[in-house]
């Protein structure tokens, strides 16, 4: 079976499908651009990468990106027409998303691919509080066009049958796999708190991702300031880029400064790059992730990669994927109160006391649990259902065809003229 890999977006998520991909019996072909090129599991045999477009760089001018973004969809439809790949599996859309959602994939359907979705995000527009009529239609015509869906919990898989009104049986979950791409080495606690300025006996929370409106970072900062009066000082580290929302943070600092909590927090306001991940998750104590609004987060499998007990608010499907007590806590969203005293409690608990001697524990539960090899099996059902769905109607038609063409022969073997 030959597949099409259309990637775009998180490319930690999409090298590690492919690493499970790779195992299954496939021919698979992968649409990326140059950020992709070196991955080793690139140099599979059965893998062909289609280098279709090229990194955009944000300091050329905007005709220039523009005319890039066009090109790359010329390039894509027309290698649309040519492959002999009968299955396409979109992974996220790209720049003029209503065009991709709507009049791509109506093009890739005259074609006669099969196609395959995963909703990383139900309505991600709807999280960052930006969607629109627009947006929604084209989305809600997305998801009746493509053959099939993956999502990664159920609550996601309900939300899509009750909000968008797609069947269940269109549906699969799918768990998202844990982060394998980051580098990790023989680096200690003690050598990644040193590089942070950090010292071994301080208390550390870790921030870590994309600095938006929907991750709450403000009720953060609201329960180190009631962390501090209660139970002295606890250093918090901020690690991530901001997404255009400059106003937000803004008022973030703001929040630290009325507070007197400048001296408690370290900020690393840019990309973290994949060789200094493990820096930040080993130096820190605890993952708090205390979003507003969510269906799923690669940051949660970053942390367990590195054995990272995580905080997190019930939103989305972060339940689904946080054990109490043995892999983390789950508290109450945009409530400041109720994070600190899970903070508290969780710095009390055995879990943080016998903390070196649990992460061993946290990581072989989720290199299990999320294994790329059971995602990618998974995923390749999937597949193998919908082209043999295919080949059955095939089959039937074929079949029937003989039949009718039988039947005809008998009464002409009957009736001679």
């Amino acid at each position: 079976m030959k597949t099409t890999i259309i990637t775009s977006g998180e490319p930690h998520y999409q090298l590690g499908l492919l690493s499970g991909l790779a195992q299954q019996p496939l021919l698979l072909d992968v649409i990326g651009d140059d950020s992709l090129r070196s991955a080793p599991v690139l140099s599979q045999p059965r893998i062909t990468f289609r280098q279709l477009r090229s990194a955009l760089d944000s300091k050329s001018p905007k005709w220039v990106r523009l005319a890039q973004v066009i090109s790359y969809y010329i390039k894509l439809i027309c290698y649309a027409i040519t492959t002999d790949s009968r299955l396409f599996h979109i992974q996220w859309p790209y720049k003029f998303v209503v065009f991709d959602r709507t009049l791509l994939n109506i093009i890739f359907k005259a074609l006669g691919k099969k196609l395959v979705f995963t909703a990383h995000n139900v309505d991600q527009q709807a999280r960052d509080g930006g969607s629109s009529w627009t947006q929604r239609a084209s989305l809600k015509f997305m998801y009746r066009v493509v053959d099939h869906i993956i999502v990664h919990t159920s609550r996601m898989k309900k939300e899509l049958a009750t909000g968008f009104g797609v069947a269940e049986s269109k549906i699969s979950v799918i768990p998202h796999g844990i982060n394998t791409a980051v580098t990790e080495t023989t680096l200690t606690k003690e050598e990644a708190r040193a590089a942070l300025q950090l010292k071994d006996g301080e208390r550390v929370i870790l921030f870590f991702g994309l600095i938006d409106r929907y991750k709450g970072l403000e009720y953060l900062v609201d329960a180190l300031a009631r962390l501090k009066k209660e139970q002295g000082a606890f250093r918090l580290v901020v690690a991530g880029r901001i997404k255009d929302c400059e106003d937000y943070w803004a008022d973030i600092c703001a929040q630290i400064t009325r507070n007197g909590l400048q001296n408690d927090i370290v900020t690393n306001l840019t990309r973290i790059p994949d060789e200094r991940v493990e820096v930040y998750f080993k130096a820190a104590d605890v993952l708090v992730m205390p979003y507003r609004s969510i269906f799923q987060s690669g940051v949660l499998f970053l942390a367990y990669r590195f054995g990272l007990p995580v905080i997190a608010t019930d939103v989305g499907s972060l339940r689904e994927d946080v054990i109490e007590g043995r892999t983390g806590f789950i508290c109450r969203p945009q409530d400041p109160e109720d994070l600190a005293k899970t903070i508290a409690a969780y710095f009390e608990s055995d879990m943080f006391k016998e903390l070196e001697a649990r992460r061993p524990a946290i990581r072989d539960y989720a290199l299990d649990k999320y294994s790329w090899s059971k995602i990618g099996s998974m995923t390749y059902r999937v597949y193998e259902d919908l082209v043999g769905d295919q080949k059955r109607r095939q089959a039937d038609k074929v079949e029937a065809l003989s039949a009718n063409s039988s039947k005809i022969r008998k009464r002409s073997t009957l009736n001679p003229r």
